[in-house]
């Protein structure tokens, strides 16, 4: 009787057990998706200090990603993000909250392969989206602002022919554009076209100054791919080609330093400062890394120190970002993946606010 007993309650314990390891499975995956985003892939690993961490609630409709997503930016005054895509039959922006809910979409034909995107004038009551066109057809080579609705403003350029010409002024497959509260103008040139170039211009849209030289020396440059200025007149670009970031003053246009030993593995593909200006966000996209970097204290740039690694799973493929300068939001571009993704700072221990 004695034997029966304790079966029984082996039985019984093993039971439980197996309701337990159920519950908890059936709690994880339920726990680790949200409404409407089985579509989206999130795996991560934070390396270092962790200083972000995945919005699992954003966007509230990822099925909206049809191509390949290749940049985005934030007004952070209206709490808006654009999202461009690449694709056949696919719309090239995608607006949505940076809550996650979706405004609409922009069918424009004047637009081919965006590469990157910026928000300029975004405190004013018409701020306006730039975007970098690489496409070889009738539009493309060039760089184009566009009214928040998807109105087309100005060309700069030539549409549809490649070139290196300054007057008038041409490009061939423009990477990124930053526009200062100014107006001025940073405008990288050679995603893998004829051009490897820094041009800065005036809010007249004239060239102030400008590195145009190929080549592995100061200030020289192979696969120019991002550019961000900071409030020290320092201009940052991800020299991809070099595997380095250069850093230029933004008013003469002087050589300033060069970081290159946090890049042995992989190259710089976009560079971006934190609002409280304490760190540089620098992707790298064939190893899935978004690296959070010192950034140097005005008049030093010293060598790099990377703090902070955000590592995304395999062939998710990070491309371009951006930060949202009033609550530090991260938003990441992933062209492997098809998505966008948001990261949140940590508000205890590892603020970027």
């Amino acid at each position: 009787m004695l034997l029966k007993k304790r079966g029984h309650a082996c039985l019984l314990a093993s039971s439980m057990a197996s309701l337990i390891l159920l519950i908890m499975v059936l709690y994880g995956a339920i726990g680790s998706q949200q409404p409407g985003s089985s579509s989206l892939r999130r795996d991560y690993q934070l390396l270092g200090r962790p200083l972000y961490r995945l919005d699992l609630s954003w966007p509230k409709n990822p099925e909206l990603f049809s191509g390949d997503v290749f940049a985005v930016a934030v007004n952070q005054y209206s709490g808006v993000l654009y999202v461009a895509q690449r694709g056949n039959n696919v719309p090239k922006v995608l607006v949505f909250t940076t809550d996650g809910d979706f405004l609409m979409s922009w069918n424009t034909t004047t637009l081919e392969m965006p590469h990157g995107i910026f928000l300029a004038d975004a405190s004013s009551s018409n701020p306006t989206v730039w975007i970098t066109d690489v496409g070889n057809g009738p539009y493309g080579h060039c760089i184009k602002q566009y009214s928040p609705s998807g109105k087309l403003l100005q060309v700069l350029g030539t549409p549809g022919k490649a070139g290196s010409g300054l007057n008038p002024l041409q490009f061939d497959q423009p990477a990124e554009i930053f526009v200062h509260d100014s107006g001025e103008m940073y405008i990288v040139d050679g995603d893998g076209g004829l051009n490897n170039r820094l041009i800065k211009l005036s809010k007249d849209k004239e060239v102030l100054w400008i590195h145009a030289e190929k080549g592995q020396g100061l200030a020289q440059f192979y696969l120019p791919h991002s550019v961000t200025v900071d409030n020290a007149q320092r201009v940052w670009v991800a020299d991809k080609g070099n595997k380095r970031i250069q850093v230029f003053n933004s008013v003469t246009g002087d050589w300033l330093g060069t970081w290159g030993s946090c890049f042995n593995e992989d190259a710089p593909s976009s560079v971006r400062m934190t609002p409280d200006k304490k760190y540089l966000i620098v992707v790298q996209l064939n190893t899935n890394q978004i690296s959070v970097l010192d950034a140097p204290p005005v008049g030093l740039i010293g060598q790099c120190r990377v703090v902070s690694v955000i590592q995304l799973a395999d062939e998710m493929k990070p491309h371009l970002v951006d930060l949202d300068l009033k609550t530090g939001a991260l938003y990441v571009a992933e062209v492997g993946a098809q998505q966008a993704q948001k990261f949140t700072p940590f508000s205890l221990g590892g603020s970027l606010l």
